[in-house]
């Protein structure tokens, strides 16, 4: 059954030629990142309080050590290295399949391999702001900072991330909309599909090659045109 999935989407990877990749943290546990829900996720980690918390506007506005605490602690893997499905997607980009990245990650992963149409639809942690006069650091002023970083201005340094109870950018999701409306073939891949409004965004896919790689189950499996459950570093070291 893999065998005959497999060959039916390669064979719409060389009938498309305007592919978009839709991923989630699936993308990146192949290269050490943990991802959030899984059972070794950092859900499922024990803290002073939920990552879910932790990772809050508000708890950052109001215990903002203790943010960084756990920030510099899980969230940022600098040793982290693209693996096969990073690679094979910057690859499909140069032949001209792939049009565009859509991820919800912040590791920088698909810039790493190649890629250079990202959406990067929760923003990075290699890029931070100071939220008093807005000047930009690279990722080493929040590693080699103790405590809570600030900048030469005397204003605290914020991670240039999507925090819970923040809006996603509007260019972002207008670009990734865009995208997404056009594509003539769409593989959704490593994603529970179960964060909003991220998730929402396929819903602007009106083709029929709709592709869902994911080991778990998501609410999106019954209205998948090919639904391949397995990890994607299976899926595309095939391709």
């Amino acid at each position: 059954m893999f065998i005959k999935k497999k060959d039916l989407l390669k064979q719409w990877i060389s009938e498309s030629d305007n592919i978009v990749f839709f991923g989630g943290a699936g993308v990146s546990t192949e290269s050490g990142i943990p991802d959030f829900r899984s059972v070794d996720g950092l859900y499922n980690q024990k803290y002073e309080y939920p990552p879910e918390t932790i990772l809050s506007h508000s708890f950052f506005m109001e215990h903002t050590e203790k943010f960084y605490d756990f920030y510099r602690d899980k969230m940022i893997y600098t040793d982290a290295k693209p693996n096969i499905t990073h690679y094979k997607l910057a690859q499909l980009e140069r032949q001209g399949k792939l049009k565009s990245v859509i991820t919800q990650n912040i590791d920088g992963l698909h810039q790493m391999a190649g890629s250079m149409n990202v959406l990067e639809l929760h923003g990075s942690v290699w890029r931070n702001f100071c939220m008093k006069c807005h000047r930009f650091y690279p990722l080493e002023k929040i590693i080699q900072t103790k405590k809570v970083p600030h900048c030469d201005c005397g204003g605290i340094i914020k991670p240039d991330v999507v925090l819970y109870e923040e809006s996603l950018n509007d260019d972002t999701v207008s670009k990734a909309v865009k995208a997404i409306s056009m594509a003539d073939m769409l593989i959704i891949g490593g994603t529970s599909l179960n964060v909003y409004p991220a998730a929402g965004l396929i819903r602007f896919y009106k083709g029929g090659k709709m592709v869902l790689i994911n080991k778990s189950v998501t609410p999106y499996d019954n209205e998948a045109d090919l639904l391949i459950q397995t990890g994607l570093g299976e899926v595309f070291k095939e391709l």
